[in-house]
């Protein structure tokens, strides 16, 4: 399996960050992303990755190690905000709130995707960027955990939903759950198959 590395990073000079987003396509919850700043490339974390190609387990333990020696800010778009705009302009705000939680100074921000936000530094788009960028697969999975740390709590309160598997996502449990309980203040309700059912 071929891994993220610096690549990218050792093209640019200064400070340079990644960022990546978590929680686009889910029907509950907010879209959360992470900007991180590997400001020592000499230190070698084994294993990071897309997010998604991490089993929990991994991500937690590369969650811990990231933030322990990176520079990492967070950034959420609520529930509101994804109704009031969309899913796109919420994902942009959760990415310019990442980086401005960062408090440094950048000199480039390598963003995954090829929509990225609005902001005072040079942005590069990198289309499979987590697979390619390891300040951006840092920043999936940074954003990945946080993500699914706060659905694990919002389950507490609306266990019926079954978020902590879930995470929120459109499974059969979820639309099932909705057919019998309803929406929360959590549900998204401009997501299509909300509209469906409500």
């Amino acid at each position: 399996m071929a891994y993220p590395d610096f690549t990218l990073e050792n093209k640019l000079s200064g400070v340079i960050a990644g960022v990546d987003e978590v929680g686009r396509g889910p029907l509950a919850g907010p879209v959360m992303s992470a900007a991180v700043v590997f400001t020592d490339r000499n230190i070698i974390i084994e294993g990071i990755n897309d997010s998604k190609k991490l089993t929990a387990k991994n991500r937690r333990v590369l969650y811990e190690k990231i933030t322990s020696v990176a520079k990492f800010g967070i950034g959420m778009a609520s529930v509101e905000e994804i109704n009031s705009y969309n899913i796109l302009q919420a994902t942009k705000l959760s990415m310019k709130r990442a980086l401005m939680d960062l408090g440094l100074e950048l000199d480039y921000v390598l963003v995954d995707g090829n929509q990225p936000p609005k902001v005072k530094w040079q942005v590069e788009s990198v289309v499979n960027g987590d697979s390619l960028s390891i300040s951006i697969a840092a920043a999936s999975i940074v954003a990945k955990v946080t993500r699914d740390q706060l659905m694990q709590e919002l389950h507490i309160q609306y266990p019926q939903y079954n978020w902590y598997k879930n995470k929120g996502y459109g499974t059969k449990e979820h639309i099932e759950a909705i057919s019998l309980y309803g929406i929360t203040e959590h549900h998204r309700k401009n997501f299509a198959p909300i509209l469906k059912l409500c």
